[in-house]
């Protein structure tokens, strides 16, 4: 890599907020493709209980979920209060709050779990984004860069063009 394109991306970062860390990154960045699927190498590595853990996750967030659910109450309730001759769980319906708030404490973690590695995804993606959007940036300004050299060989040319015409002109 050239010095010039160091001194572009150190622009672009404004000078001193290059780390060691972000240095490596760049030196790849500009010699490599940086577009990848993270999510799906994210995703590969998992193990079984992480993957269940998602999985409950999306069942537990889903609308299935809630109408299962509040079937699952409503037949508790009605059996309880009004079928049943000696129901098995009397008003104010002790067990069902005790089996509620063992679900709650069991979901609650395993939901928080889901989330955490949601946000490894999303920090993942982002890290992938910023990469894309620097090497873009230095492609750009390389470009930019480039352009201003040939619109100023151009003005060159013509300028040179100009005076070989005025030359020609006076000595004819």
């Amino acid at each position: 890599m050239t010095e010039k394109k160091l001194n572009l991306i150190k622009e672009i970062l404004e000078d001193d907020v290059i780390a060691e860390e972000d240095e490596d990154i760049l030196h790849t960045l500009l010699q490599e493709r940086v577009s990848k699927d993270a999510i799906f190498d994210h995703d590969s590595k998992l193990t079984l209980g992480q993957k269940a853990a998602d999985g409950l996750a999306r069942f537990a967030g889903s609308w299935t979920f809630i109408i299962y659910f509040f079937i699952i109450l409503v037949l508790w309730i009605g059996l309880n209060a009004l079928v049943l001759t000696k129901p098995f769980d009397v008003y104010p319906f002790i067990l069902m709050n005790l089996i509620l708030s063992c679900l709650a404490a069991i979901q609650a973690p395993v939901i928080m779990m889901s989330q955490n590695r949601q946000e490894q995804k999303d920090r993942l993606r982002a890290k992938n984004d910023y990469k894309v959007n620097l090497k873009s940036e230095i492609i750009v300004e390389d470009i930019h860069n480039k352009l201003d050299i040939i619109i100023e060989q151009q003005e060159k040319m013509i300028k040179r063009i100009s005076e070989l015409e005025n030359y020609k002109i006076n000595n004819d």
